[in-house]
This record gives structure tokens, C-alpha cells and sequence, in this order.
């Protein structure tokens, strides 16, 4: 599959699921969230892999002066959790209907920033910004291009300062089977895989945890 076309079915495909059930597709552990269930699960994924690694994360920044990105924010289940940690939060994502919704949630966020981006790079972001951190979860789980996943990781190490982290999570079950047309299953890697992606894009791959499994961690580290 051309990947123009790749990149319209996942906005079409997200946008489908973001007016049917936003909040499922994006934590399918329910289909009925209340707000607050629904952004408390958001507090839960930044205590377990932000708030435990501010080591990492900050190196010495106080949180409240860091600008960060985070690649696919849905509705902003894990934005505002972010939003209430970090100076700003600069959030992306490809489907539109999934940023109108966030942009409701999220009004009363004055520091988050939403954009609706194009599937494949960060080009929506205001040039010039540094960036002291990057972080995505259970997103790139379902992309299928691999060039998508390593285009973003280019798109971060532009925008990061020196030393910063971008810390994400991949499907690293290498026995799942991606097809180009499934915006669902997204490409596997391997722990070769990811070593050699961050080697090529300018990044140290300092740790990995979870090879082998669906959540497989990323740490990232810009040279």
C-alpha cells in the first residue's frame, strides 16, 4: 500500500472510532469511562512510567520548566495527567475527531497545546520550541509502517534538546502478524530492531524493557 494512502485510511479509520467510542479505542480495558474513571487511568500511566523515571526524564530540570510532546494523544486521557506534572504539553494525533474531543476535555488545561497532525511527522509543532522530552504509549502498538514509527523518531530527535529522553512503547511481539491495510495491529520489533532504529536516527539506546512482549519500553536518549 502507497504510503499516502496508508496515512488517510488511519485518520479515516481513528476518526471511525473516535465518533463511535472515542474513550474505548483509546483504553480498551472499558466501553462506558466516566471522566473521572477515564482520566484517572491517565494519572495511572504517569505515575507508572513518568513519575518512577523523573531521573531520566528531567535530568536535573525542575518538571514545571520542560516542554514535552506526546505522539498520539488520543482524547487526552494521558495529557492531562502530563499537563499536571510538566510546564507545557505539546499533543498530537492523527485524527481530528480525536483532538476535538481533547480540545473539550482539556479546556481547562491552560498548558496543553493540541494539534492535529498528518500521521507521520511533527512539522505541526511551533518551529523554533525546544523540547526536553517526548513520550507515547499504546500508540505506535498500531501503526503498521515501520517507516512511520522511524520517521517519528527523526521528527524527535529534531526537536529535542541535546541529552533529552524519548521514552515510547512498541509491539515487540514478533510473532504478530501486521498487515499494511490494519491500523489496529501495528509492526513488531524485535530488540535488534530497536537498537538499530535508535542508531540510525541520532539516539543512544540506553534501556529497553518488555522485548518480546506488547509492551515493549523505549529509552531513547538524543546524542
Amino acid at each position: 500500500m502507497d504510503l499516502g494512502d496508508q496515512l488517510k485510511r488511519m485518520q479515516r479509520d481513528w476518526d471511525a472510532r473516535a465518533r463511535e467510542n472515542a474513550r474505548h479505542y483509546v483504553n480498551t480495558a472499558r466501553d462506558d469511562w466516566t471522566d473521572e474513571e477515564f482520566f484517572r487511568s491517565g494519572e495511572q500511566t504517569v505515575q507508572e512510567e513518568i513519575l518512577t523515571d523523573m531521573t531520566n526524564i528531567c535530568q536535573g530540570i525542575l518538571p514545571r520548566r520542560m516542554r514535552v510532546i506526546e505522539i498520539g494523544c488520543g482524547t487526552g486521557r494521558v495529557t492531562r495527567a502530563l499537563a499536571q506534572v510538566f510546564g507545557e504539553v505539546h499533543a498530537v494525533d492523527v485524527s481530528g475527531e480525536m483532538i476535538r474531543q481533547a480540545r473539550e476535555g482539556l479546556a481547562d488545561c491552560p498548558n496543553v497545546f493540541l494539534y492535529r497532525n498528518n500521521g507521520t511527522d511533527l512539522s505541526v509543532l511551533p518551529a523554533g520550541l525546544p523540547f526536553d522530552f517526548a513520550f507515547s504509549s499504546i500508540v505506535f502498538q498500531h501503526i503498521p509502517s515501520r517507516e512511520v514509527i522511524e520517521n517519528y523518531v527523526r521528527e524527535v530527535h529534531r526537536l529535542l534538546r541535546p541529552g533529552a529522553l524519548f521514552k515510547f512503547q512498541v509491539q515487540g511481539d514478533t510473532n504478530t502478524v501486521s498487515a499494511p491495510e490494519d491500523t489496529w495491529i501495528g509492526i513488531p520489533f524485535s530488540d535488534e530492531d530497536a537498537i538499530g532504529m535508535a542508531e540510525r536516527n541520532g539516539f543512544e539506546p540506553r534501556y529497553r524493557h518488555g522485548a518480546g512482549s506488547q509492551y515493549f519500553w523505549l529509552w531513547y536518549f538524543r546524542k
